[in-house]
């Protein structure tokens, strides 16, 4: 049996199994988290922090949250859920971050991690079921 984990039902996108070739909502954010630690040089724990921390931590969460929307299609309740943040603030982090890519800098960093994210997002990884 599949499930469809952007559509489930609120909770389910926590324990859901996913679709073949697609990583679970945790699985996802795990990846992105991973990716924005490396290319932000921000400390997992810190971009995991219930505070809002440094203004680079800040700007690199949100930049987790963007891709999270972008690249993987999660909605805003998906993503606070996994991010344990509010959707109304997954919104505003997405809002945020669009605005920022007129700095050609700032869009072509995302531009690279949305390219990464999106294909892990879509391939069955070794050791995928450590992640979930």
């Amino acid at each position: 049996m599949h499930v469809d984990v952007l559509n489930a039902r609120p909770g389910a996108a926590q324990v859901a199994r996913g679709v073949p070739g697609r990583q679970t909502p945790l699985a996802l954010k795990r990846i992105i988290e991973y990716a924005i630690a490396v290319v932000f040089q921000t400390p997992l724990r810190d971009l995991r922090s219930p505070t809002r921390g440094t203004a680079q931590t800040a700007f690199a969460r949100q930049a987790a949250m963007y891709l999270a929307h972008v690249s993987c299609g999660l909605s805003f309740t998906d993503i606070g859920r996994i991010f344990h943040r509010d959707r109304t603030t997954v919104a505003h982090a997405c809002g945020l971050i669009e605005d920022r890519r007129d700095d050609a800098r700032v869009d072509r960093t995302l531009d690279l991690l949305e390219a990464v994210v999106g294909r892990l997002a879509n391939v069955t990884l070794p050791g995928a079921a450590r992640l979930n």
